[in-house]
């Protein structure tokens, strides 16, 4: 005779497989997080090491890219006080960030006409290729492509998984801006360590593919997608199609899982965005975007127009060891700001701008008039940079999803990525003539 089933051992059992849900999907976030800034971050050291070799064998003309990492062992600078490159490190970043920004401009435009399933496969493709290109390289231009290959996978990943977070419980995108923030410090690690123990830069960029393969899996294995995902086709108009079983599916998450996928999928069947109507969601967006804008300019205008010219001879570090650790310490800031969503919030996007404004302001005079005793206390500014870069960036899309009407909510949190690519660009060119300035003195 079959025992009746306890009551509380179901109940018991389903809370169970509600936290092993809830950990399966915070850990997959934080995964595709870490893998979609992972390429792009190691693409730039192992494309400026690869186009160094392929200077000196081949005998090139210097390219930017490869000036900007001369601090990495090859002292080209020239004999102005600053101990300058020849060409300011703001040339890479426009040539990193402009595809990105191309990308983020024009695709949350047609982009929900995309499933998902597809935008993953291109990310992960576009990655796969830019590690193979730019290792097997044999000229400047080839390893250019796959630079600008990570720069494509990283943008259109991050509007993308944006977007997907609205699927899921809002706890997900603390866990994407944690991923996006270790990203910074594993990739620079990872990649200095293999290089540092004698493995040679193309070596090590073949090693790198299991980062696409790992995103690969975290989406379709770790995550647990909601009911009736469009994970291969779109979801269209609900005229003449029979929705029951989709309905029936919905009853096999919890309830809040339930409410949340079906207005979702209820908002997607009313039909798609009019143009007009992305452009009123994007007019209403515009406070968050110029705020994390400016964050992203001041953040960017220190990083890559100032950070070189803050050298200090009489510290024990070496220009290139201080450069170094400046970065280190930034991506440090940036890793522990962008985990800390779950325990602060702030709202006020706007005073964090204007203190990475102040921060940027006092450093480019500190570069001007040199009044610091010690890089002890630009290593302190420059963590506290890299905080509130992060924390700009991790509120900015939780109140943006906090706060926009379920209709609009996909649309918004790819729409405002644009806002630090367009700092981030913005700081490229300021820092051209920033460099020349003081590299004249």
């Amino acid at each position: 005779m079959e025992r009746p089933r306890d009551a509380n051992s179901d109940q018991q059992l389903n809370v169970l497989n509600e936290r092993f849900k809830q950990w399966r999907n915070w850990s997959g976030f934080w995964v595709l997080g870490l893998c979609n800034n992972f390429a792009y971050v190691v693409m730039l050291s192992a494309a400026q090491d690869i186009l160094k070799r392929q200077q000196f064998d081949n005998n090139t003309i210097s390219h930017p890219i490869t000036l900007a990492v001369e601090f990495n062992g090859v002292n080209n600078s020239n004999s102005t006080y600053y101990d300058c490159n020849s060409l300011s490190t703001a040339a890479v970043l426009l040539a990193d960030i402009l595809p990105t920004l191309i990308i983020k401009l024009s695709a949350p435009l047609f982009i929900e006409k995309v499933p998902y399933g597809f935008r993953i496969l291109f990310c992960v493709i576009m990655a796969t290729a830019s590690f193979l290109i730019v290792s097997f390289s044999t000229a400047v231009w080839i390893s250019i492509i796959g630079v600008i290959f990570a720069s494509t996978s990283s943008g259109f990943g991050e509007l993308s998984f944006l977007s997907l977070t609205v699927f899921y419980k809002r706890e997900v995108l603390a866990a994407w801006g944690s991923g996006t923030g270790g990203a910074g410090v594993a990739a620079a690690l990872l990649y200095s360590g293999l290089v540092q123990v004698g493995i040679s830069p193309q070596v090590t960029l073949l090693t790198m593919l299991i980062v696409p393969f790992t995103m690969l899996n975290s989406y379709f294995f770790l995550l647990v997608p909601p009911p009736s995902f469009p994970q291969w086709k779109r979801i269209e108009s609900d005229d003449g199609i029979d929705t029951s079983e989709e309905r029936e599916r919905l009853m096999d998450g919890t309830q809040e899982d339930e409410e949340t996928c079906n207005q979702v999928l209820e908002d997607r069947r009313t039909g798609l965005l009019t143009l007009s109507e992305k452009l009123h969601v994007f007019k209403g967006l515009m406070p968050f975007i110029s705020a994390l804008g400016l964050v992203y300019y001041a953040e960017y205008f220190i990083n890559q127009g100032l950070m070189e010219l803050l050298y200090f001879r009489k510290f024990f570090l070496s220009h290139a060891e201080q450069y170094r650790w400046y970065q280190t310490i930034y991506q440090v800031g940036v890793f522990v700001s962008r985990s800390s969503l779950w325990c602060v919030k702030i709202r006020k996007l706007w005073v964090l701008a204007l203190l990475q404004v102040m921060n940027a302001i006092f450093l480019l005079l500190e570069v001007r008039y040199q009044f610091l005793p010690s890089a002890w206390l630009v290593f302190g500014i420059i963590f506290l940079e890299g905080l509130l870069g992060g924390t700009a960036y991790v509120n900015t899309f939780y109140f943006i999803s906090k706060e926009t009407e379920d209709r609009e909510r996909e649309f918004a949190m790819a729409a405002a990525s644009v806002g630090d690519s367009v700092g981030i660009a913005l700081a490229g060119v300021t820092g051209f003539p920033v460099h020349r300035y003081f590299c004249s003195l």
